[in-house]
């Protein structure tokens, strides 16, 4: 007879925290560092704690230079170690542009193979909550197209510790993207102790003949919301989770839209060279002729997020997509 799994009910910042510490349990390799992240406990609280349990040499406040403590990081990782740091906010990641793409993403291929990066950096991303433009940013594309770096983000509790652990785990760098909009709106049960989600595997939340819906992070609440609107109509989507964007789930991207010959992409970033682009060649590279419509995108506009109340009408809404959804089944 097999034992039950234990769970316990986690937000997902707290499924986040849950993850950071089973691997700090784990390995004395696992250092967390970034700005605040130890006394404070990290601007939303991810790392609450984790200095207490585990010292100030594996739980690291670094001072305010992410070009600094991201290029410790790049070493600390080069030498043996898994560092997991944290920008505050994605748009804070600027400053470290040039170590992670001059460095972290080439190790591997600058040594032919001899030394890896494990290196993951997380960042809270996304409009939504009220925050300064910067603080807003949803630029996930810039970091998909630089290979050696993968770029993850979950939609859930369950996904976010499973994904970061393989995230943690695995020899190369990973950006960590985490819809700040979704950190405390959802509880789900999450297992206890150690277990990983892949990287690179999509999931599918909606089953559906009619319409695609691919989305990722704080978007995947607006898909479902529309897909329900959409089933009252009788209509019905099938809404995959992508939850990696660098490397994406081609072979489930495709099926999909085999499967509908429609599709809808859903994303707060900027349409303008977003990652729905790449989600659109690969639909064209190999479903094209499965087509019954064009596909529509819905996504943020081509300007910074806008102030405090505006982003309201800068982020997709349930709205907007439902009457993307209506205008390829309408074609």
């Amino acid at each position: 007879m097999e034992t039950a799994v234990k769970t316990k009910t986690l937000t997902m910042v707290g499924a986040i925290t849950d993850a950071m510490r089973t691997m700090l349990k784990e390995s004395e390799d696992v250092l967390l560092l970034g700005e605040d992240i130890g006394k404070n406990g990290g601007v939303f609280r991810a790392t609450d704690g984790l200095q207490e349990e585990f010292g100030e040499e594996r739980v690291l406040d670094t001072p305010l230079s992410e070009a600094g403590f991201i290029g410790a990081a790049i070493g600390m990782a080069v030498n043996g170690f898994r560092p997991v740091a944290e920008i505050q906010f994605l748009g804070f990641i600027y400053p470290a542009y040039e170590q992670i793409m001059t460095h972290a993403t080439r190790i591997r291929s600058r040594t032919l193979g001899h030394f890896t990066c494990p290196l993951v950096i997380r960042a809270p991303y996304g409009a939504g909550v009220r925050a300064p433009e910067i603080h807003s940013d949803s630029t996930e594309a810039i970091f998909t197209h630089m290979p050696g770096l993968k770029v993850v983000c979950p939609s859930s509790p369950y996904d976010a510790k499973g994904l970061l652990i393989a995230s943690i785990e695995d020899p190369d760098p990973v950006l960590f993207l985490e819809p700040m909009r979704s950190y405390r709106s959802v509880k789900e049960e999450v297992p206890e102790g150690k277990y990983s989600v892949e990287i690179g595997k999509g999931k599918r939340l909606r089953e559906g003949e009619h319409v695609s819906i691919f989305a990722w992070g704080a978007m995947m609440n607006v898909a479902m919301d529309a897909a329900n609107l959409a089933s009252e109509k009788g209509i019905e989507c099938d809404v995959i989770d992508l939850r990696t964007l660098y490397p994406l789930d081609k072979d489930m991207i495709s099926q999909s839209v085999q499967k509908t010959g429609r599709t809808v992409i859903v994303h707060e970033g900027h349409q303008t060279s977003g990652v729905g682009n790449d989600i659109l060649a690969i639909i064209n590279d190999s479903s094209f002729l499965y087509q019954k419509a064009p596909a529509e995108r819905v996504t943020g506009f081509d300007t910074p997020v806008p102030y405090f109340g505006f982003e309201d009408y800068y982020l997709p809404s349930s709205e907007r997509v439902l009457k993307a959804i209506e205008k390829v089944v309408e074609f």
